[in-house]
């Protein structure tokens, strides 16, 4: 099953309240909109707010990291979410905040998820009726998670793998931030990447204009990197937000959809016994 949504099939199961629609919005590096108040000026009727920054670990240094299970499953089902709903994140245009929330219910054992494939900006593009204001209160459902752990990966697993080689690494960021050539966005981190990591721009598997790039295509990228489709490959980047839109790229290409290095640069760049290597 496609990990993608295309607007017309949204639109269409719009029409028949087929889906739970959730704008997962947040802000990358450089970024400086307010998703909360463009959430009131256009939204996809009937859409919720999935605040990122909510469904994270309130107790943790790094930002954005994986809530409790049980905060989790309390959060989701508060958005009238059960395990029998199909589920739509999409975001306001720079498809990581999407794929992201993507990652989080497939980590916590959702099934039916899916990405709308090149987000708000393509629905509007194809003309479908937006509504402003606040959103609609749903009503909680009981929600159980059921996690998957082998879909993230800690500090310590990323150290295994590093020393072992286990498992390839894909890295989401610019070429020039994995290669150590311009300083990170987050003060106080290290330049460079893990020993054994492939770099993988995020928007290499994107067209211009923010659709996923067709599946074949994005099977040979992986193919070219030396990628096995049974081998699960581990996705970091600055933070945990983009490498998701790799994870995505995975399942759509037909790979195992792999783990995700939730600390990702933000914790491997300040972890002093952390191995960083640099140039090309």
């Amino acid at each position: 099953m496609s990990p993608l949504i295309s607007a017309q099939t949204l639109a269409a199961g719009l029409e028949k309240r087929t889906f739970c629609i959730l704008d997962a919005t947040a802000l990358l590096p450089g970024e400086t909109s307010n998703p909360g108040d463009a959430f009131l000026k256009a939204h996809i009727p009937g859409s919720l707010r999935f605040d990122i920054d909510l469904f994270s670990d309130p107790e943790s240094t790094q930002p954005h990291t994986v809530p409790s299970a049980a905060r989790f499953a309390r959060l989701f089902g508060a958005l009238g979410i059960s395990h029998a709903t199909p589920v739509v994140f999409y975001d306001q245009g720079n498809t990581a905040s999407a794929c992201r929330g993507w990652w989080l219910a497939r980590l916590f054992g959702h099934e039916q998820v899916f990405v709308l494939d090149g987000g708000l900006p393509a629905w509007q593009r194809d003309h479908h009726p937006t509504a402003t204001g606040p959103a609609h209160q749903p009503t909680a459902q009981p929600y159980t998670a059921r996690p998957h752990f082998s879909r993230v990966k800690g500090l310590g697993d990323m150290l295994d793998i590093v020393s072992g080689s286990v498992q390839p690494i894909l890295d989401a960021r610019s070429a020039a931030r994995f290669y150590g050539e311009v300083p990170e966005p987050r003060p106080g981190l290290a330049s460079g990447h893990m020993p054994g990591a492939f770099n993988l721009p995020y928007k290499t598997l994107l067209t211009e204009n923010g659709h996923f790039l067709p599946a074949e295509r994005i099977r040979d990228i992986f193919l070219e990197l030396g990628l096995s489709q049974t081998t699960p490959a581990v996705t970091t980047c600055g933070s945990g937000m983009t490498a998701s839109v790799l994870n995505v790229g995975l399942a759509l290409a037909g790979f195992e959809e792999g783990a995700l290095y939730d600390g990702s640069w933000a914790e491997w760049g300040a972890t002093p016994d952390a191995t960083v290597t640099k140039g090309r």
